[in-house]
């Protein structure tokens, strides 16, 4: 993990902990961790995010997420890491138990691909996140597609960097969505 990643991950952290005691309601804060599958061309690999948020209204919010995702070839393979602004709007506010929602994200993409034989290749890229899914209460299912640049790195072919990706989180800090 470069230095930027391990910088951006401990300011992420203290964010989190101070955002945590606050609730769900408009103007309020919360905190949403999600663990996932990356359904990709190869092997499928694993993701990850932590996303401080802020209520905008009662039924809409912005926040930052700081995500990764990894193959699980065992022999080399590729990691991307991402920092995105992010929107969600969430559709029933009127049940504080199942609430649906949409969202988009824009940010920075750190794509790294690990090569047991050769050097590794690095590269950032600008890229945009679409997602939808619902939340069940204080839990989270999402269902994502991450739209990012084709990488002309090795041997002049364009390398596909775009994933679909499935999670389920939670969040920390709140109730329900307020009617």
């Amino acid at each position: 993990m470069n230095n930027i990643m391990k910088k951006l991950l401990a300011i992420t952290f203290l964010i989190l902990g101070i955002m945590s005691i606050y609730g769900q309601e408009k103007g309020k804060f919360r905190v949403g961790l999600d663990l996932g599958y990356v359904f990709s061309q190869g092997q499928g690999g694993l993701l990850f995010s932590i996303e401080p948020k802020y209520n905008l209204t009662d039924n809409s919010n912005i926040g930052f997420r700081l995500g990764a995702a990894s193959d699980i070839s065992l022999i080399g393979g590729d990691s991307v890491g991402s920092l995105l602004g992010t929107y969600d709007y969430y559709f029933n506010i009127e049940n504080p138990y199942f609430s649906p929602f949409l969202g988009a994200g824009l940010g920075l993409y750190f794509s790294e691909r690990l090569r047991l034989f050769a050097p590794n290749i690095s590269e950032n890229k600008l890229g945009v996140l679409i997602r939808g899914g619902a939340e069940l209460g204080k839990f989270r299912i999402t269902l994502e597609y991450n739209i990012i640049p084709k990488s002309d790195l090795e041997s002049g072919e364009g390398t596909k960097n775009s994933y679909f990706g499935a999670s389920v989180g939670f969040y920390i800090g709140g109730g329900k969505w307020k009617n």
